[in-house]
This record gives C-alpha cells, structure tokens and sequence, in this order.
C-alpha cells in the first residue's frame, strides 16, 4: 500500500501542536512528536528536518486555516460579525488547536508572534471592511477574544453570545 505523505505531515502537525498544548515547548520533542503521531523519528525528519522546521510547518498551517476561516467570514455575509463571534468560542477545531500551540510557541518564538499577530490583523481587516467602522470592528473582535478565552478556560456562559446578539441588534448590528 502507498504511504500519503500530506497525511504523515498532518498527522505530525496535529501531534506536535498536542504535545504543545499539553506539556508546552520543553515536552514537544522529536521524539515525543514521533511517538505521538506514531511515525519513527526517522520518518520525522523526513518530512520535517528539524524542530525548527516543525514549528514552521505548524505557523504556515495555522496560515492556511485562518485564510480558509477569512473566506468562510466571507461566505456569511451581513452576518459576517456574527459569523465571527458565534466561531469565536469553538473549542477543538483544527484552528483551535493550532492557534493554542502558536500561542504556546509565541512564548519563546518571534515567528509565532507574528504568525498571530498576521491572525489577527486579517480578522480585524475582515471585520472593519464589512463594518465600515475599525472601532466598531475592534470592539467585535474584542468580545470574541473574550468569548474564546472563557471558552478555552471553561469560564464560558452558554448565554454569552445570547447577550452580546441583543446588544449588537440594539446596535442596529
């Protein structure tokens, strides 16, 4: 049977970004990327030379999710604002997770801070053309910054976004 490269390097990103979320930088080694994912460190480094080439790999896909995340906002519309905030407190997606493991890389990693910082500037720029408005724009992603930290850290109303729809209507939003 043929091996799928583009799946191995998946199933890498996805273990690398775990290992970042559950045990920081120091427990995401190549070995334990290795054994996670269950790939032999050989393989690895086949597909990934370096850990430095693997935060790599994982900031450029973190990329490719927020451009697919800006074309769905897209896709929605006048709802585009909600769009936003209603995804803002998703857990466990495949966006979730890696911007959990860039935060986690930002901590020690210049390229991680500016792969967010890219993340936000492009959600922001999404929001304030829909918006007309950047203070009104940045007021929304606030809230959503808010929304996705209780979510992250279990603090979430459920009610939460009920709330900031009835504001946001009263808005004329």
């Amino acid at each position: 049977m043929a091996r799928n490269p583009t799946a191995t390097k998946e199933k890498l990103l996805d273990a690398f970004d775990t290992l970042l979320d559950e045990h920081g930088t120091a427990g995401a080694t190549l070995d334990a990327v290795a054994a996670k994912a269950g790939v032999s460190k050989g393989g690895l480094l086949y597909h990934f030379g370096s850990k430095a080439e693997l935060i790599k790999g994982s900031l450029e896909r973190l990329d490719h999710l927020v451009d697919d995340d800006i074309e769905e906002m897209k896709a929605a519309g006048e709802r585009l604002h909600y769009y936003y905030l209603e995804t803002s407190a998703e857990v466990g997606t495949p966006l979730d997770r890696s911007l959990i493991a860039a935060g986690c890389l930002a901590l020690e990693n210049e390229d991680a801070k500016a792969a967010l910082r890219r993340t936000r500037e492009a959600w922001f720029n999404v929001l304030n053309d829909h918006l007309g408005d950047a203070d009104l724009a940045m007021t929304i992603q606030l809230i959503g910054d808010g929304m996705y930290f209780n979510q992250n850290f279990g603090l979430s109303q459920d009610e939460a976004l009920d709330h900031v729809k009835r504001v946001l209507t009263r808005l004329g939003l």
